[in-house]
């Protein structure tokens, strides 16, 4: 019985984007510049950062770890891609499978919960300024980022031990490039009820109330805005949590994507674009948005760059 357990669990087949033989080296080469980019520009982001002392502020400490997050979250899927398609396989070890649930499920919450707390620190800088040095401070910042670690270390287990208890058969395919725990359970030979009750209440407390949240702020922040008389003013204050607001903007558009065209539209190429957008473009665009639109950014970035290049 052991050894019939450990032959049915032993493997899955990942469909992957695309099954066309003359598509898979422009996949590859594509794939491969995103995944280069998306690294490239995060890292600078962190390091431009980490250089200026000028920003080392609670702003961008959160810009700083979702840049971080954002590198993890993408090396979690690009690189077990990108093997697939250079050595022509579909297969993926269920242990690599496992692994790849519990980190993505990590990483893109935290990408959740740190928008969310980067909109709670715009509305505290545009709506109580004074008082943003005593609510808005170092160790609070420390500790916010630290809890929110642990809860989704513990959440994550939690789901990937439920999925670890389901039976899959030796030919089980996941019409997806990487190991999404909603097509998971839905291969699963086995009843995932319970799985499927702790992914939605764990998606509802750790996705709806973060979206509350963000609402909640911006709420404020444009009432705050439309109270001010000059027009400059406000279009200042709109500007500089622009970047914030396209992120935001662009992450949930492309979450509402894949949820969309997995449980709705029921069509697993459409599914595999979304989940393209939400996975790769997003990240990838990030530093893109936030060096173009912030000022302090763009000049750490420039001073870091001259200093490379000085010393070469």
């Amino acid at each position: 019985m052991e050894a019939e357990n450990h032959t049915i669990l032993s493997q899955f087949f990942l469909l992957g984007i695309s099954e066309d033989p003359e598509l898979q080296a422009f996949l590859f080469g594509l794939f491969l510049s995103m995944y280069l980019v998306t690294v490239l520009g995060n890292l600078l982001i962190i390091l431009a950062i980490s250089s200026d002392s000028h920003l080392h502020t609670p702003m961008y400490f959160f810009l700083c770890n979702l840049s971080l997050i954002d590198i993890c979250f993408i090396s979690t899927i690009i690189p077990k891609m990108l093997v697939n398609i250079h050595a022509h396989s579909k297969e993926i070890s269920y242990f690599e499978c496992l692994t790849q649930v519990y980190f993505f499920m990590i990483f893109v919450r935290m990408d959740n919960m740190l928008l969310t707390t980067m909109a709670h620190d715009w509305f505290v800088v545009i709506c109580c300024p004074l008082k943003y040095t005593v609510i808005v401070n170092s160790q609070f910042c420390v500790l916010l980022v630290l809890m929110s670690w642990i809860i989704m270390f513990w959440f994550s287990l939690i789901l990937t031990l439920l999925v670890k208890q389901l039976n899959f058969t030796t030919c089980s395919e996941i019409p997806q490039f990487f190991c999404e725990v909603s097509q998971l359970l839905k291969v699963a030979r086995s009843d995932a009820l319970i799985d499927i009750i702790f992914l939605y209440v764990s998606t509802a407390l750790l996705v709806v109330f973060p979206v509350s949240g963000i609402l909640h702020s911006y709420s404020h922040i444009v009432s705050s805005l439309m109270k001010l008389s000059s027009s400059v003013s406000k279009y200042k204050a709109f500007f500089t949590c622009g970047s914030h607001l396209c992120v935001v903007s662009l992450f949930y558009r492309t979450g509402l994507g894949v949820y969309l065209s997995s449980s709705v539209v029921h069509s697993s190429q459409r599914s595999r674009i979304a989940s393209v957008m939400y996975t790769m473009v997003t990240p990838m665009l990030n530093p893109f948005i936030y060096s173009l639109r912030n000022k302090d950014v763009n000049g750490a970035l420039g001073s870091l760059l001259s200093r490379a290049t000085s010393c070469l």
